[in-house]
């Protein structure tokens, strides 16, 4: 039975009994405190806590997943991966704990002929609560199983809460007993290698306060509403159907090992360290395809990091298995052929995802060439300076910086016969991984519990008039204070407010808040900020200006009219550049976000490399053309499926409802799903003027734009330039161009010249600085300080020429000058000094302390630094002294 056919049984089965199959959330997840949807339950929070009302009494879905939390542990265990898929019914104050436990055990024990999954009653196990009587008592006496194979356990394997205050309650897993080859008997209490969960059901029924830890809170009370929460791992139950040892053999990912088994010409099954290897890539490519296919793009931060080192271990597994050679565009290919029946997207986008991929793997091996010449060179010293290890800081640049993986560098240090301080190392990440750990915290902390929306959005959604009006007659319906409810807000205090109504748009879409204010009888308020924290809820950030504010007052919404004309401009302007950059480039330049407000735009879409100049204006020219042709702006409510047969254009990884606001800007040119503000005519856009073009990731570019009157400015500023330049150089405007570039000619020519004549006064201090060397024991020593200069380089070449002119004996050179208001050192050696002791990394490091810096380089030739330029000779004399002591 194929993973496909699972969740299709799964979901016709609850279908039948009355559930609405919704599609899966976004692997980017709503929840601010959450990079990712974790588990199957995130995107019913809202409606599980009862801040958002459910749509649905009952409902059935299939949840994507991705949790990296153990990522060093995929591959080790038969259940350990990063991306997974979760099969949930969800009751929300519909049927409770007998209505879950019966649809549970039917499905799972039903035959195949009936839509069931036919596993056998005898290999399946349950856990309840420790104080669970009810649950026992259903399993017991209404489903008829065994009571030794009814197992209670405490609040840390059977109880389940959100680790905020709010709803809790006690679950029960349903286990598979695999037999006794997989360990010893006696129930999930007793081994849960054997017994493998495969279901849990939340009986959320509890209220819970002062949250201590996990199994640390109290239950004060039960909820006015029970809901069910049910999850079932697809991946668990397909490799148990499927007869495969772990879920690295199951149909969406065996083909991925194989094909990387095929790739390395090695077997799978024969070595441990290769087993973990091949699992580790099968697991991390799905993930990263799945990401992709959610909108995440590899980067240095956030998800987009998490993204990277997912596909970077692969890329180290790959290597690490004898395969130096871009292996992407094979087991992407595989990746997306495995999972396409259940996800067809994948084939759909797949032009932009591959591209991305691709990028990514080339990226990383040239990051791996420049690693490794980092590392050789860091090697290198280390051996010349007589230590037996790489040190940890070192090592931790490496990966931190350059993205070098420790394992490689443990590696390329072996050979070299170097050990790497590992414990040092391990200390730094152990403190980067807290920092990362507490700024999580500190952002946790930072969000208002969503609970404190609960009793507001009960009220009803915030009606949006904003569309048509910019001011509405509403009531306050609610003012809170540091994420606290209460009646009133004073004078200066800053507080959120929600109302019945507003004409005051809500971050969203890429477009910004409004500006404005809200009044009403003896009070105004300043608009900050517009959001919406919990889905159908507005609230607003404001300051009261004058007097006070309450709960129940009437108020009336007034919109800034100059920004949001502004904002409409940048947010139609954007829609006509995604337009011309299709009509340029091709379909595969899809939009990877944007950001829209008065007076400017930025979009981002999906192109891995630099637009050229011709590209460029014909872009501008594109969008300005559709300006001046006045493209009427039209925006219709419609179906999700309705706008897709449209043709409408969705941002990658955007969550979408049935009902969706479709934008066209001269009918199907420019159509896109979007609630944000528009122009009524293109032609109110004004003018659009491209200001720059960049690199924002591997597969990833930016455009910005002024928009509308700020558009103007910007070329009224440029052509008052032009004109200025024209008439200080006596050329008109259409030779400007030729003008200034022969111009530059001249002057980098003229450069060269003085730089010629720079170095050859230079060369010409060379002798005399040589005839100046005294004799200090087994050395022949040169040391001046020089005065200003014009950089360090040129500092170094008169130390070269100096040691040079001092022959074969002995010689030390060092000198000394000013560069840039900083002192600078460079110190030479020739092979008969260094046989003799003299170490140039050693003299400058010297010198440098001398002068309140730094240095330090090869044996050969190094350079020191420092803030106090009137220590120069003393720093020299320091060398000579060194020199004494040799």
């Amino acid at each position: 039975m194929n993973s496909a056919e699972i969740a299709q049984r799964y979901l016709d089965f609850f279908e039948k009994n009355d559930h609405v199959i919704v599609p899966s959330a976004s692997l980017v997840s709503d929840d601010p405190s959450l990079m990712f949807t974790v588990a199957g339950m995130v995107p019913f929070v809202p409606y599980l806590t009862g801040v958002v009302p459910s749509p649905h009494p009952r409902i059935a879905d299939l949840q994507k997943c991705i949790r990296t939390n153990d990522i060093e542990e995929v591959g080790k265990t038969a259940r350990h991966g990063t991306f997974f898929q979760m099969l949930g019914n969800w009751s929300f104050g519909d049927y409770f704990k007998e209505g879950a436990i019966r649809y549970a055990w039917e499905l799972l024990t039903s035959s195949e002929a009936d839509g069931g999954f036919a596993f056998d009653e005898k290999d399946l196990w349950v856990t309840v609560y420790e104080t669970d009587d009810e649950a026992e008592s259903i399993w017991r006496d209404i489903i008829g199983l065994k009571p030794e194979r009814i197992q209670r356990l405490g609040r840390a394997d059977n109880y389940w809460n959100t680790g905020q205050p709010g709803p809790g309650g006690p679950d029960s897993e349903i286990f598979f007993d695999r037999g006794p080859a997989y360990g010893k008997d006696g129930g999930p209490a007793a081994d849960d290698s054997r017994f493998l969960e495969i279901w849990n059901l939340v009986f959320m029924q509890d209220f819970i306060e002062n949250i201590r830890g996990k199994t640390e809170f109290d239950i004060v009370g039960e909820l006015p509403q029970k809901n069910i929460d049910t999850g079932m791992g697809l991946e668990r139950v397909a490799f148990l159907k499927q007869g495969v040892e772990n879920m690295y053999e199951i149909d969406q990912v065996r083909p991925v090992l194989d094909r990387a088994v095929e790739l390395s010409g090695r077997t799978y099954g024969k070595v441990h360290e290769d087993d973990v290897r091949f699992r580790v890539i099968a697991d991390h490519v799905r993930s990263s395809l799945m990401l992709l296919s959610d909108g995440v793009r590899p980067s240095n931060e956030g998800r987009g990091y998490i993204l990277r080192r997912l596909m970077r271990r692969t890329v180290r597994a790959m290597r690490l298995l004898g395969v130096d050679e871009p292996v992407f565009p094979e087991l992407f290919a595989t990746s997306r052929d495995a999972m396409k029946s259940s996800y067809p997207e994948l084939e759909r986008d797949w032009s932009t995802l591959s591209a991305s991929a691709f990028a990514e793997e080339e990226t990383f091996r040239r990051t791996l060439a420049q690693g490794s010449t980092i590392l050789d060179l860091a090697l290198d010293e280390t051996k010349k300076e007589g230590k037996t290890a790489l040190s940890g800081p070192e090592a931790f640049l490496l990966h931190d910086t350059y993205g070098f993986p420790i394992d490689l560098t443990l590696e390329v240090a072996e050979e070299a016969g170097l050990e790497v301080d590992r414990g040092a190392f391990d200390t730094l990440m152990r403190e980067q991984r807290d920092r990362a750990k507490a700024d999580a915290r500190n952002r946790k902390r930072q969000l208002a519990d969503v609970s404190v929306y609960r009793e507001l959005r009960a009220l009803g959604e915030t009606g949006f008039d904003g569309y048509t009006e910019l001011e509405v007659q509403s009531r306050i319906l609610g003012i809170l204070v540091d994420g606290q409810p209460v009646r009133s807000a004073s004078e200066g205090q800053i507080a959120e407010v929600v109302l019945a109504e507003t004409t005051l748009y809500a971050e969203s879409g890429g477009q910004v808040a409004d500006k404005g204010t809200i009044v009403g009888p003896g009070f105004e308020l300043e608009v900050l900020d517009v959001q919406r924290p919990v889905p159908g809820l507005i609230s607003h950030t404001v300051q009261v200006s004058t007097g006070s504010v309450a709960v129940d007052d009437a108020a009336t919404t007034v919109v800034d009219a100059a920004n949001r004309r502004a904002a409409r401009q940048a947010h139609s302007a954007t829609h006509l550049v995604h337009a011309a950059l299709r009509d340029t480039l091709g379909p595969t330049a899809t939009q990877a976000g944007s950001l829209n407000r008065a007076g400017y735009m930025r979009f981002d879409f999906s192109w891995s490399q630099a637009l050229s100049a011709d590209t460029r204006t014909e872009i501008e020219e594109i969008t300005n053309r559709a300006v001046h042709d006045a493209l009427e702006v039209t925006t219709r409510i419609v179906s999700l499926d309705e706008a897709k047969e449209a043709g409408a254009m969705a941002l990658f990884g955007e969550k979408y409802g049935d009902v969706v606001r479709m934008v066209d800007i001269g009918g199907p040119w420019s159509r896109e799903l979007c609630a944000g503000t528009h122009v009524g005519s293109s032609a109110e856009i004004g003018l659009v003027s491209l200001v720059g073009e960049s690199s924002v990731g591997a597969s990833n570019r930016r455009i910005e734009a002024l928009v509308g009157v700020d558009a103007f400015r910007e070329l009224a500023a440029e052509r008052a330039i032009v004109s200025q330049l024209t008439s200080s150089l006596k050329t008109p405007r259409d030779q400007l161009a030729e003008r200034i570039s022969d111009l530059a000619a001249n002057l980098k020519a003229a450069e060269k010249r003085i730089a010629q004549f720079e170095s050859k006064e230079r060369a010409g201090r060379i002798p005399a600085i040589a005839d100046a060397a005294r004799r200090i024991d087994a050395f022949h020593v040169a040391t001046e300080s020089l005065g200003e200069l014009a950089s360090a380089d040129d500092l170094r070449e008169l130390v070269l020429g100096v040691r040079d002119r001092l022959g074969s004996d002995a010689a030390v050179v060092a000198l000394g000058a000013v560069v840039n208001g900083r002192p600078v050192v460079v110190v030479a050696t020739n092979d008969a000094a260094r046989t003799a002791g003299a170490k140039a990394g050693a003299l400058a490091k010297r010198a440098a302390g001398v002068l309140g810096g730094g240095g330090g380089g090869r044996d050969d030739v190094a350079q020191g630094g420092g803030t106090d330029a009137a220590a120069l000779p003393a720093a020299l004399d320091a060398i000579v002294q060194e020199l004494h002591a040799a």
